[in-house]
């Protein structure tokens, strides 16, 4: 049988191993991005385009990943790719996106005849290189199932509901892990000043009712100190005000995420939006005047770590 040409629009951090995974895969692929020189490492695999529409001039399917709602709202209508799309593509928006957004999307590509799902992604850029991404499908089941082999090929696909469903469960996810990162960073710091080593402390919670993913991986981040980024901070920021707007739209006061959110604008504030969101300690730090490193704890955590 032959494998659908997917057309994939942004080539950026997540984007470029998710189309070295379609293309082990054995799907035949055309790319753009805004910056070309980003497709270059696919050029003897892939076609490349030098325009979004003229890129999905001949695809079944198009893969958007894209930085924000406005970047795939520029995409898909103000550069044309929605009228280039042939009869019955499906448009697969994997972008983290307003909800509001994705069904305003799912309603345009319908009226051209078009399947649309919003799919946007969790696990990061090691999810993105190892196939593991956990995606959240919001659309027809029919439109996904038609899609299913190649959503596979990227990770575990959750079909969670209709268009706008799947950035609903996006923005939960990121509400936890925002948040999360921030309980994280405020206990390791907490134990340091304290006196205690906060990689052993790391090391004892992962095995009790703390553990988690945040924890273990950027927890150790946190120690090492290593916020170059697999998700930007900017990023977080952005997911974070989508939360608050979607609350707002639904009459709900989220105090933890609204902290956070303002947390993650003060280390942008200071600079730092493209740290890691597990940089998210750097506003910590700041806040309090301290850093978390050897020099700058107690004695006693300093002669736990030798």
């Amino acid at each position: 049988m032959n494998q659908p040409h997917i057309a994939f629009l942004g080539v950026g951090l997540m984007g470029a191993p998710m189309v070295e995974n379609l293309l082990q895969a054995g799907f035949p692929m055309t790319l753009w991005n805004r910056t070309a020189s980003k497709c270059e490492p696919f050029a003897a695999r892939a076609e490349v385009a030098s325009t979004a529409a003229s890129a999905v001039a001949d695809a079944d399917v198009v893969i958007t990943m894209l930085e924000s709602g406005p970047a795939v709202d520029a995409v898909l209508v103000e550069q044309g790719v929605i009228d280039a799309l042939r009869p019955d593509a499906v448009v697969i928006d994997m972008s983290s996106v307003p909800p509001s957004l994705a069904r305003e999307h799912a309603a345009r590509c319908a009226a051209a005849g078009a399947g649309y799902l919003d799919a946007p992604v969790s696990g990061g850029t090691v999810g993105a290189e190892s196939a593991t991404l956990s995606i959240m499908a919001g659309g027809e089941g029919a439109v996904l199932d038609r899609v299913r082999a190649v959503l596979e090929s990227l990770g575990k696909v959750t079909h969670i509901g209709p268009a706008g469903s799947g950035q609903l469960a996006k923005l939960a996810n990121q509400a936890i892990v925002g948040i999360t990162i921030g309980a994280v960073s405020e206990a390791l710091l907490l134990a340091a000043r304290g006196g205690a080593d906060p990689a052993a402390v790391r090391e004892a919670l992962m095995g009790g009712f703390a553990g988690s993913r945040i924890l273990e991986l950027h927890g150790q981040r946190m120690i090492d100190r290593r916020f170059e980024p697999g998700a930007p901070s900017r990023i977080q920021l952005k997911d974070m005000r989508m939360i608050l707007d979607e609350a707002r739209a639904e009459g709900l006061t989220l105090p933890l995420a609204q902290r956070t959110h303002d947390e993650y604008q003060a280390l942008l504030a200071n600079g730092q939006g493209e740290a890691d969101h597990s940089g998210l300690l750097l506003a910590l730090e700041h806040l309090n005047g301290v850093r978390m490193t050897a020099a700058d704890l107690p004695p006693r955590a300093q002669a736990n770590r030798e």
